[in-house]
């Protein structure tokens, strides 16, 4: 006799089934999971890496330009400039007033040899990692003195003046003896970038007395025109300089003013009497132009134009019936000298008389004189020159060549 199974318990048990069914793949599962984990995690972790966009981390400036410092510091040096100086003594000179009052002594003073003494200093750095040295032409201007630099870690090495800058307050060193090791050296950057209120970092020997000296500020003016003592006497007119709130003292002279990456973007030129916290420095742009120039050539080669002008003023303007307010007007006010030299790359670029020339490539000539335009050229170089003739605008193009 066959058993008979109802329909309730048929159900029960395939419940059961489904239901130990469910169980083992929930376990397989599971255990599977556990076994591929560090997988799986690995996988997430790179999707959601995939899908979020990266954020940059945030450097505080104040260790930015720790860091920066630390990089550039050894490239900096002390120039010391020494001379033989005599040395005096006092001795006594015996006179006999033939026994009217007796003998009698006067003190007198007389040379007795020289001795080498420290007389100046200031600042430079190195641009080229066999010894080229940037300082400025008012620091080595004696052609008696001995000159030497001193590292930032004390190594002394004797130097050679190069080249002096006539034009503009900068001179080139290089160092005289044999070199055991390449030395750091600083880059230049783009002083024609430079914006009011950025951070710059001067570094120079501080009063000739405290080497290394760092001091922190920002641009505070650009385009700046002054006439710079040497406190000697002499004076001269510097154009296109950098002004900065960063502390330059004397001493500082001819060390480098960096942007936080550790470009040279200035030279520390002056600071000015009688105020606090200005300072200026010459743009690293007309600097580098000239170290190019000692590199290539062995001395400053300056780029040639060959016109005589004169700086458009009011009554330029009104005079002549200029239809621009600024600009270099090609004129010459000697009688019988021309204003645009035969022969000269004026000449062959087709510049005549009377034209104004209101742009050299991207700089506008105005606050910007011709001179100080050229001076961040090279020899050699194309420019584009924005001409007004009459009522007419031209575009030349100028090869400019070696002065003589």
């Amino acid at each position: 006799m066959e058993d008979v199974v109802t329909t309730p318990q048929k159900s029960t048990q395939v419940a059961k089934i489904v239901l130990i069914s469910v169980i083992l793949t929930t376990l397989t599962l599971g255990g599977i999971m556990y076994l591929l984990r560090d997988v799986v995690v690995t996988y997430i972790q790179e999707e959601i890496e995939r899908d979020t966009p990266l954020i940059p981390a945030v450097v505080p400036e104040a260790d930015l330009i720790v860091d920066t410092i630390e990089r550039v510091n050894g490239a900096v040096v002390s120039v010391v400039v020494t001379k033989d100086v005599p040395i005096y003594e006092r001795y006594y000179e015996r006179f006999d007033s033939g026994g009217w009052f007796g003998d009698f002594v006067v003190p007198r003073i007389r040379e007795n040899g020289t001795r080498e003494q420290e007389v100046g200093g200031g600042s430079g750095f190195i641009v080229s990692n066999d010894g080229l040295i940037v300082t400025n032409r008012h620091v080595v201007s004696d052609d008696s003195a001995r000159y030497s630099i001193v590292m930032n870690d004390g190594v002394v090495y004797d130097v050679s003046v190069l080249a002096r800058d006539e034009q503009l307050d900068i001179a080139i060193l290089k160092i005289d003896e044999p070199l055991k090791e390449a030395l750091p050296f600083l880059q230049f950057g783009d002083s024609d970038t430079l914006k009011l209120g950025q951070t710059v970092i001067a570094i120079g020997n501080a009063l000739a007395e405290f080497q290394n000296s760092i001091s922190v500020g920002v641009v505070s003016g650009l385009s700046r025109s002054i006439v710079a003592s040497d406190g000697q006497g002499g004076s001269e007119a510097l154009e296109q300089v950098i002004q900065t709130d960063a502390a330059i003292n004397p001493g500082n002279s001819g060390g480098p003013l960096l942007n936080t990456k550790g470009e040279v973007i200035g030279v520390n030129v002056a600071t000015s009497q009688g105020a606090d916290n200005i300072g200026f420095a010459l743009p690293s742009r007309s600097v580098e132009q000239i170290v190019r120039s000692v590199q290539t050539y062995g001395e400053i080669q300056r780029p040639y134009l060959g016109v005589r002008y004169q700086m458009v003023t009011p009554r330029i303007k009104e005079t002549q019936n200029l239809v621009v307010d600024n600009g270099a007007w090609v004129s010459s006010t000697e009688t019988g000298v021309e204003a645009v030299l035969p022969d000269s790359p004026a000449a062959k670029a087709g510049l005549q008389a009377g034209d104004v020339i209101v742009a050299i490539d991207d700089v506008v000539l105005g606050e910007t004189d011709l001179a100080a335009a050229l001076r961040g050229k090279a020899v050699g170089e194309d420019v584009r020159l924005r001409v007004i003739r009459g009522q007419d605008e031209l575009l030349l193009s100028v090869t400019l060549e070696r002065a003589l």
